[in-house]
């Protein structure tokens, strides 16, 4: 079986991407980010759903000093932004180069293990706008992979960049992976906030089947 490294959160996105990549046949590790965030809630979310489907999963933790967003200042307030303005301009949440941390990480990984393909859930439709999600990004970032690596083979694979989050939430279902027990909001209290950024694009989607 081809080898494949995802990068999985513990939210929807993650979550169903995992699920896409072994439907797909590939022997998976899961790498899970402690990357300083605002709660740890998406973490243990992340360790159940890979504990869940028997992946095994490598929890790195990482130390990003100086801040630059919402999701890393506990003390700053998360933006609350209606349906029509999500997307439209890059919010507060966004953390500087996150994508591009990760994908380094992931790719020392794979390389490392001889992983064919790096599967991360960036989604370019229903999204806050953040820029290392978008298809331009990715493209760009092969040519680093050919550039920079001892081996020029590993593919980023993905599979929801271009899926609204109801598609998401679909395909999700259709797969098995258990989106009831993801974690999408910023806030990381008891329950989902309902109102920052991630909940309301959940909301939509989930609402949009019912």
């Amino acid at each position: 079986m081809p080898q494949a490294i995802v990068l999985l959160s513990g939210g929807l996105d993650s979550t169903t991407t995992l699920y896409y990549a072994i439907d797909k046949g590939y022997d998976c590790r899961a790498l899970i980010f402690d990357y300083g965030q605002r709660h740890r809630r998406e973490i243990r979310h992340a360790v159940a759903v890979a504990r869940r489907v028997k992946v095994p999963y490598h929890l790195l933790k990482i130390n990003l000093p100086w801040k630059g967003s919402a999701l890393l200042d506990p003390n700053s307030r998360l933006p609350i932004t209606s349906h029509k303005k999500i997307g439209k301009k890059i919010p507060a949440t966004y953390v500087p180069a996150r994508n591009t941390i990760f994908l380094s990480f992931a790719l020392s990984f794979a390389e490392a293990v001889g992983a064919e393909a790096i599967f991360i859930g960036a989604n370019a439709v229903d999204f806050s706008g953040y820029p290392d999600c978008r298809p331009t990004y990715y493209r760009a970032y092969e040519k680093v992979i050919k550039q920079g690596l001892k081996s020029n083979k590993i593919k980023i694979i993905t599979p929801l960049i271009k899926l609204t989050k109801t598609q998401i939430i679909k395909l999700g279902r259709k797969l098995g992976a258990p989106l009831e027990e993801t974690w999408s909001c910023y806030a990381g209290g008891k329950k989902p906030c309902g109102v920052c950024e991630s909940c309301r694009l959940r909301n939509m989607g989930f609402s949009a089947i019912m």
